[in-house]
């Protein structure tokens, strides 16, 4: 029998090895967000690296245990190990912030692989190859457990990050606490490189017998090598593709922030713990039920997005995404091999899982103008569980009794998938749940299609113009083409407007969507000293800033994607009508306005989210030091909170009282009446009261300063960022 002491060595060191390897994920992401626009494209990518490093560091261990003796893999592993500590700390220099704008997905990735290569990589092995080591040195138990330990210190890690160490400690010492786990780490691999050698100089590891199966299905309905093969490659993917798809609408709609990326990608780590704990937690039956309630709720909530609380998107998609994990890993569970072949096995999980983060980081960009990989995602998964359900020969395993009852071939058939009830026109019983699953996952998949099609169909009516790049989807609509009077084009990223146009000459320089009369950003501007100004604008969007300006202004803008000032040239006249001097600086605007000398705007506008999400690394203190320094004395910033799922107003409390500045928001309700005009909330900050205390800004304010109130949300910093408090 095995001592307990190694078997601890073993499990602490797995469990030590996953904890380090995704605590790393977000505190990198926080790190470089602000550096590439703080869109969720930042977050795909890094899951894309690590995704990619996994794979790389599962083809390490399974190599290392095929062709190397048990001595020679503790060898290069302790010298693996040794390479990385030799890397730390982990914290990326200042020189690998961009200079400039454009799709900087292989520049993350550079980035990544300079930073945590290495580190990662000896990381990335351990589960795997230490799983080997155990398999060798406890003959007769499955490693598999192991595996499900593994994801529990990920899942962790992953809880842990947002309640824990995001709120207490700053970025570098979270960088330097992960520095000091990996030599703790490295000395426990150390100590079961040490037992394995050990084992195999008494030569008991040369003759262990295999370890038993667990159960799986019969070797009679086992899909042949090549399909299981196949699937070993496809089920993984769907469910990391399924994670980042997921991942991306709730970063769209809210914020990329670490809580809105662990969510997710603890609920894909739950249903593999789960899966590989023991093959008693998933059945086949009643999860094919569940998938079919989830194909159906996604479904709706993907049709009606745009009317959905945040709560409620969270409910719907968490319990989603986690019901098709568990179809997916737990129809991968039970196509496992043997354990002499689970570092093969694991290679394939993660490859097929690296697969899925490519298709979503790169290729779903280029395929794609919208964000659909979602609703494919969505599809493969249903046809997937069929899939492999027909590998084995039948859908669903009917009850002995049907066979008796279904004399023909084709009757039999159409039992299986519809029950006895549809042919002799029966209420339907709870034996006959197999063939009312089939029925249902078959129907479920239909109409997921179906609303894939007229979402399609129905959004390209009105559309003119639709592109996809790094940075979101940007869309130009035509609505009234034929009255001059209403004739318009708007621009749309991802589910929100940034910009609307008349198209007649007569109407073009008319101040509508969140820029018209009465809007807070109409009333500063009017209230703003005479003479030539300089205007600062983060965020490009249509132009319609444009309207504002006068001859002898200066009004540069500031746009990290490139394809807004393409979109802006092409379809709208904002800046070619404009009577200033016009610049546009690409770029991030944070970034940017860090490299440039002052510039000593009268005014500073933030206007500059993606789609309906918040890029918080603009809304911070140490961002809005940068804009502090560009400002003239009695200089304003102007700040767009609007927000469907944001009340963003005590943010901006908190820097106004941090900076000791005067601050005033005014909010505007759209009418039916003049329907160019949208709702929104603006917030002025000065140190100075001038444009501030105008009658006309004082008259339309709704939230003046307080000083004395506490803010119900802390401070925002690059370090940590709060978002439940603020939540409507």
């Amino acid at each position: 029998m095995p001592h307990s002491g190694p078997m601890a060595a073993y499990a602490l060191t797995i469990f030590a090895g996953a904890f380090l390897l995704f605590q790393v994920q977000p505190l990198m992401g926080k790190y470089i967000l602000p550096w590439f626009g703080g869109g969720p494209g930042v977050w795909t990518t890094c899951l894309l690296f690590f995704q990619t490093l996994l794979v790389g560091g599962y083809a390490y261990a399974h190599g290392s245990a095929r062709w190397l003796k048990p001595r020679a893999q503790a060898i290069v592993h302790l010298a693996l190990l040794a390479g990385a500590l030799a890397l730390l700390p982990i914290i990326p220099g200042d020189a690998w912030k961009p200079s400039g704008a454009g799709n900087p997905t292989w520049q993350i990735l550079r980035l990544l692989a300079a930073c945590l290569g290495l580190p990662y990589l000896a990381l990335a092995a351990t589960s795997p190859l230490l799983q080997h080591w155990f398999s060798r040195t406890h003959p007769g138990t499955t490693p598999y457990r192991l595996y499900a330990l593994s994801n529990f210190g990920s899942l962790l890690a992953l809880l842990s990050y947002p309640f824990f160490f995001e709120p207490h400690c700053t970025r570098l010492t979270q960088a330097r606490l992960w520095a000091w786990g990996l030599v703790a780490y490295a000395i426990g691999c150390g100590f079961c490189a040490v037992k394995q050698a050990k084992a195999e100089n008494r030569g008991g590891a040369a003759e262990a017998p295999p370890a038993p199966l667990a159960p799986g299905p019969p070797p009679s309905a086992a899909p042949r090598s090549i399909t299981r093969r196949l699937l070993w490659l496809l089920l993984p993917a769907c469910a990391s593709v399924l994670l980042l798809a997921v991942t991306n609408k709730l970063c769209q709609d809210v914020a990329s922030i670490p809580f809105l990326w662990i969510l997710p990608l603890a609920l894909y780590l739950l249903s593999f713990i789960i899966c590989f704990d023991s093959p008693r937690w998933y059945r086949r039956v009643p999860y094919a039920l569940a998938l079919v309630g989830a194909l159906a709720a996604l479904g709706w909530a993907l049709f009606n997005a745009s009317d959905l609380p945040l709560r409620q998107q969270l409910v719907i998609y968490g319990c989603g995404l986690f019901l098709c994990c568990m179809v997916c890993h737990g129809e991968l569970y039970r196509l496992k091999p043997p354990p002499e072949q689970l570092t093969g096995f694991y290679l394939a999980i993660a490859l097929g899982s690296a697969l899925g983060g490519l298709f979503v980081a790169v290729g779903a960009p280029l395929l794609f103008t919208d964000y659909y990989e979602l609703h494919w995602g969505l599809l493969l998964c249903g046809l997937l569980f069929v899939f492999v359900c027909l590998a084995e020969g039948r859908l669903f395993p009917p009850p002995p009794a049907l066979d008796r009852n279904a004399p023909g071939p084709g009757r039999r058939w159409l039992a299986r998938l519809a029950g006895p009830w549809f042919l002799r026109g029966n209420l339907p019983r709870f034996r006959y749940g197999r063939e009312l699953s089939g029925a249902g996952l078959l129907l479920g998949v239909i109409g997921l299609g179906a609303v894939l099609w007229w979402e399609t169909r129905t959004a390209a009516a009105q559309r003119v113009f639709q592109c996809r790049n790094f940075y979101g989807t940007l869309t130009v609509y035509e609505y009234a083409p034929e009255n001059p009077e209403s004739h318009c084009f708007l621009l749309q990223h991802g589910r929100i407007a940034h910009g609307v146009q008349f198209a007649s000459s007569e109407r073009a320089a008319t101040p509508v969507s969140y820029y018209g009369p009465g809007s807070g950003i109409w009333l500063g501007m009017n209230a703003l000293p005479p003479g030539p100004r300089r205007i600062g604008v983060a965020g490009l969007g249509a132009g319609s800033m444009a309207v504002f300006a006068r001859a002898g202004d200066y009004l540069r803008f500031y746009e990290i994607n490139p394809q807004v000032e393409q979109v802006a040239a092409a379809w709208f006249t904002y800046l070619t009508n404009c009577p200033a001097t016009v610049e546009i600086a690409t770029g991030d605007a944070r970034l940017s306005l860090e490299h440039e000398p002052p510039q000593n705007f009268d005014l500073l506008v933030l206007d500059a989210f993606n789609s309906d999400a918040v890029p918080v690394h603009l809304l911070t203190r140490e961002a809005f030091a940068v804009y502090r320094r560009h400002l003239r004395p009695g200089g304003v910033i102007a700040i767009n909170i609007s927000n469907h799922h944001l009340n963003l107003k005590p943010v901006v409390a908190n820097l106004a009282r941090h900076f000791h500045c005067q601050w005033i928001s005014i909010d505007y309700e759209e009418t039916d009446e003049e329907w160019w005009l949208y709702s929104s909330t603006w917030a002025l900050m000065s140190d100075d009261g001038k444009v501030i205390n105008a009658p006309a800004v004082r008259n339309a304010a709704s939230s003046p300063c307080d000083p004395v109130t506490p803010s119900p949300i802390p401070l925002w910093t690059d370090d940590f960022v709060s978002l439940f408090q603020i939540l409507y």
